[in-house]
C-alpha cells in the first residue's frame, strides 16, 4: 500500500476586505491512506481540492505540492511530535476520495 500526501500553503489577511494585507502562515499536510490509483494521482488530488482548499476574504489555503510515499511514512510534523512528545497527538488530516 501507499499514501498520497498533499501539501498546502496558508495565507491570512491581517487587513480588511477592502485593504488586504496577506501574510504566509505555513501550510498543512493531508493524506489519502491506502492509495492505489497511481496512474491517476493528479485526478485524485484534484478531486480532494474541496476538502483542503479555502478562499475567502481573510483566509486562503491552496495545494502547492503532492507526492506518493510508503504507507508507513510520517510527515515532518508527525515525526516532530514523536521526537518531542513521544506520541502523535495531531496526525495529518485524512481525506476521503469519492470514486
Amino acid at each position: 500500500m501507499a499514501k498520497l500526501v498533499i501539501l498546502t500553503q496558508v495565507y491570512e489577511n491581517y487587513g480588511s476586505a477592502e485593504k488586504p494585507h496577506w501574510k504566509a502562515k505555513g501550510g498543512l499536510n493531508y493524506v489519502v491512506p491506502n492509495f492505489t490509483q497511481f496512474n491517476s494521482a493528479q485526478a485524485v488530488v484534484d478531486s480532494c481540492r474541496d476538502q483542503c482548499e479555502i478562499d475567502d476574504e481573510f483566509y486562503n489555503e491552496y495545494i502547492v505540492d503532492w507526492y506518493v510515499v510508503e504507507d508507513d511514512y510520517l510527515t515532518q510534523d508527525e515525526r516532530n511530535q514523536l521526537e518531542f512528545d513521544g506520541r502523535i497527538t495531531y496526525p495529518a488530516k485524512e481525506l476521503v476520495v469519492v470514486a
